[in-house]
């Protein structure tokens, strides 16, 4: 692909960011990885067992050394629980990047909006660099990326779904009005939906379930590294115009006699 992108401090080749949740093994986190070619992980904080003993450990596996370890504050329902959790992230990690998580619904696993924005703003403050997980919804974005966020993380779909890219409209509507970075997160189910929200112009895909709960999570791996890069090929490419009607690939002007 062609060109990277940032994220506060870091650079990333890769338009692909996976999780860390719902793998067999964390041996089978790290080949996914691996053939993803994925440059950073993301880690549920509140879920991660930091204190395994050497060797059986997530990060033991999935290594900072090889990959940039992006701490997220799932499981948080409160502006002030992710907030604490993301602190505790830094002091772990050693950096200030943070996906920012506040659920507000358990069942569907939505983001709590006006909660998300006062956490954001708090995490600023403090030097983070947020990432912040959140509806698709336009407004909502634009608000996160005018007060500093380096980037907004809106939904495909519900975490965990697999149903795709179901509003591609308000996704383009997001693309269109903030100036970060657009990192669709949650939804993804197959290759075919990581092609679409790269064809649109989404700067990256960040994925979890679409690739631990595959049938063959080694090969979807794979899968999903190809349909990014394809898609964001595609983007770069510039689609042909949709036209109602039928347009000759060959022109009909000088046709020969017979």
């Amino acid at each position: 692909m062609a060109e990277s992108y940032t994220l506060g401090s870091k650079t990333f080749s890769s338009r692909l960011i996976i999780g860390s949740g719902k793998y067999e093994s964390f041996e089978q986190n790290r080949v996914c990885a691996e053939e993803s070619g994925a440059e950073m992980v993301t880690v549920a904080l509140r879920r991660t067992d930091f204190n395994a003993p050497k060797g059986k450990g997530l990060l033991d596996f999935v290594s900072p050394d090889r990959f940039t370890i992006l701490p997220n504050t799932a499981g948080c329902f409160t502006a002030e629980d992710a907030v604490t959790t993301a602190r505790l992230g830094r002091e772990l990690l050693g950096h200030d990047l943070v996906k920012l998580e506040v659920i507000g619904d358990e069942r569907t696993l939505f983001p709590d909006v006006p909660a998300t924005l006062e956490a954001a703003k708090v995490l600023l403050d403090e030097g983070f660099t947020v990432l912040p997980y959140v509806t698709d919804d336009p407004v909502a974005c634009q608000r996160l990326a005018a007060m500093g966020c380096a980037a907004v993380m809106p939904l495909g779909a519900p975490i965990g779904s697999g149903m795709g890219i179901r509003n591609p409209a308000n996704l383009r509507i997001i693309l269109e009005t903030v100036e970060v970075p657009v990192i669709v997160d949650a939804g993804v189910g197959t290759a075919s939906d990581a092609a679409v929200a790269m064809e649109l112009g989404c700067t990256a895909v960040l994925m979890n379930t679409g690739i631990a709960g595959a049938k063959h999570p080694v090969e979807m791996a794979r899968a999903m590294r190809l349909a990014v890069e394809a898609g964001r090929l595609a983007y770069e490419a510039g689609r042909m115009p949709r036209r109602l009607y039928a347009t000759a690939s060959s022109p009909l002007d000088g046709l020969a006699s017979f």
